[in-house]
């Protein structure tokens, strides 16, 4: 079944949604995207993720041609156009059409892409039973070359992690810092629970800041646990009591293994059930 895309203030069918081969988007990853989640027909976070948005093509000097309001509105038409109440958008600017050199200043008419569609980034099992993790070679990027808070679409990094992880039989992957401390996983956060805390790398890890990884941290001050952002060695997941991972197309998933050491029990805990059952409940009322 064809989708409809909404690009540059037109909603057309997929088939017809182009882009320029000279477009810096393709040809360095020169832009900025967000993922977000509809849920009963309501935008979880909208104006977060928009924010994020605007705050990534400000650090990268790209200006959106279009306000938040009409790009928010788009959103919304572009579910309307595909039927779809629960579901998956990704928004994409690119710089637009360019020179083979690198100047973005040759760069003209940035392109604004919004897609919905449907996702399920791990089957089932996986929420009931726990994922199996293993640590990548391939550090993040240091904060000084590049910052994590700007979502580009170069994703390199990532996706080299993630090889490494389907490599050795695992959906998903660690990454750890230039220090050796825990930063994120290729397309998630990372929490523990240790004790009678609940643990998260700090910004300065190397980690994107996740819309999803905020509302569980204020799910779980509302629950009365101790969240706090500290440095995380692979120690800390190895000995933890529970892990999951948290991100706008996985939400909250238990990690059961890591390095082929069981976490906890080697089942998801209670914690960390608690925390799914409540962002469950969260995304279903809060927009």
């Amino acid at each position: 079944m064809s989708r409809t895309i909404f690009m540059n203030d037109h909603l057309v069918p997929e088939e017809d949604a182009r882009v320029s081969v000279f477009d810096h988007g393709l040809l360095y990853g020169d832009g900025v995207f967000e993922g977000l989640r509809s849920y009963s027909g309501r935008v979880f976070r909208l104006n977060a993720h928009l924010d994020r948005l605007w705050a990534s093509a400000r650090a990268i000097c790209l200006e959106i041609p279009m306000s938040k309001d009409r790009m928010a509105q788009a959103v919304l038409d572009t579910l309307a156009a595909n039927n779809l109440e629960d579901g998956y958008i990704r928004l994409v600017v690119t710089r637009g059409t360019g020179t083979l050199g690198l100047d973005p200043n040759k760069c003209s008419n940035p392109q604004v892409i919004v897609i919905a569609d449907t996702i399920s980034l791990y089957p089932k099992e996986f929420y009931e039973q726990g994922l199996r993790i293993v640590t990548a070679a391939t550090q993040r990027i240091q904060t000084a070359a590049l910052s994590p808070r700007i979502k580009s679409l170069n994703y390199l990094n990532n996706i080299m992690a993630k090889l490494e992880g389907l490599q050795a039989g695992c959906v998903e992957a660690l990454m750890l810092n230039h220090k050796g401390e825990v930063a994120e996983c290729t397309g998630d956060n990372v929490f523990v629970v240790r004790g009678e805390r609940l643990l998260t790398p700090p910004p300065d890890a190397g980690i994107l800041e996740g819309i999803t990884r905020a509302a569980v941290m204020e799910l779980a001050d509302k629950e009365g646990l101790d969240c706090r952002e500290t440095s995380l060695t692979r120690h800390d997941l190895y000995t933890a009591e529970e892990c999951f991972l948290t991100g706008t197309a996985a939400e909250v998933i238990p990690v059961v293994e890591i390095d082929g050491r069981t976490v906890g029990e080697g089942t998801p805990g209670p914690i960390t059930q608690k925390l799914k059952d409540c962002f469950h409940a969260l995304v279903r009322q809060d927009g």
